[in-house]
């Protein structure tokens, strides 16, 4: 894969005890090291045209104030420094790297993953929450559209949270699809099922909250009974994939079952979808907070692409993960 990387990044100082640290860049980096056929590339930031695209424009202008002015808490969760304004800036502008990189026909061992932070899907159109500032998946989706290089941009959201910012941006368009498989009641308590748009974007919000201790199985069978089909209606040109790895058995915040080997299954069956229904795909970093489960789960979609066929898992999905699936497909009529 080509990793979109700046180490502006790493200058979005969240302190020593933050889960979301300069580490978790390092740490993929370390982890791809060990992978053949990797490749960087730095992308320019995004231009605040770019950003207040999705974001308004006087929440823009208070956090570049509020980083200009050394930063702090700007809310219990969400740290910022100096360098948080640039590293945001530069996160945005890795995501449209790999949104235009896709639409220019890069696949295969050349598929485009932005390995930005801050994260962004929890940023709503005027205000940064759960670590995030501005959206960067939005940003790229809004950036092709207006482009005019996609016509229709659907976002695959794994991250074990709900983007509730990706989902607020687009709550009410038909150009965008938002789609989560998320774990239900984990921060930030949004994303139900009964959640799926209004106005021109009915229908075109999809959410899949799944008990806690879902699996490999239970993803897999998500991704084939209900994002498959989502997306084969919808007809993305592009679909981008918010790429958090916390839904791992091992990460520290969350209480979901995926392994390793099962983000390298969620990429396969992606990326198998994606030829099916003839869209780009680039992934976007999101979350994921166990440093050694972060840089394996972003080694695991790398190896995938690059040839490794992946396992299938034991085990069949949860009695509960189908009758959710079965009560969303009820919902959006697949």
């Amino acid at each position: 894969m080509r990793f979109g990387y700046s180490e502006r990044c790493l200058d979005h100082d969240t302190g020593d005890r933050h889960p979301e640290n300069p580490d978790r860049l390092r740490a993929i980096r370390r982890g791809l090291t060990k992978r053949h056929g990797v490749e960087y590339v730095e992308a320019l930031p995004a231009a605040r045209e770019a950003v207040t695209a999705v974001h308004d424009e006087d929440y823009v202008d208070e956090l570049e104030a509020f980083c200009a002015d050394g930063g702090g808490n700007w809310d219990p969760d969400t740290v910022a420094g100096e360098g948080t304004w640039e590293a945001a800036l530069s996160a945005a502008g890795l995501a449209q790297w790999a949104a235009d990189a896709a639409l220019d026909g890069e696949n295969g061992r050349k598929t485009p993953f932005a390995i930005g932070r801050p994260p962004g899907h929890h940023a709503v159109t005027a205000d940064a929450m759960g670590f995030c500032f501005f959206n960067n998946a939005a940003v790229a989706a809004q950036h092709v559209i207006d482009a005019g290089r996609a016509d229709r941009v659907a976002i695959l959201d794994w991250d074990v949270h709900h983007g509730n910012g990706t989902q607020d941006v687009f709550y009410d368009r038909g150009d965008v699809l938002y789609a989560s498989i998320h774990e239900d009641g984990l921060y930030p308590a949004t994303g139900e099922l009964t959640e799926i748009g209004e106005g021109d974007g009915e229908g075109t919000t999809v959410n899949l909250p799944l008990a806690a201790g879902a699996g490999d199985a239970d993803y897999l069978y998500a991704i084939d009974e209900a994002i498959e089909p989502a997306l084969d209606g919808f007809d993305p040109d592009l679909l981008i994939v918010s790429a958090g790895f916390d839904a791992h058995r091992h990460d520290p915040i969350s209480r979901m079952r995926v392994s390793s080997e099962g983000y390298a299954l969620l990429t396969d069956r992606i990326r198998a979808v994606a030829e099916e229904i003839d869209a780009a795909v680039a992934y976007v970093l999101e979350g994921g907070y166990g440093l050694d489960t972060l840089a394996e789960g972003v080694s695991m979609v790398h190896e995938t692409y690059d040839g490794r066929t992946p396992v299938e898992p034991d085990g069949t999905p949860d009695e509960k993960t189908e009758a959710r699936v079965n009560d969303l497909r009820s919902a959006l009529g697949l």
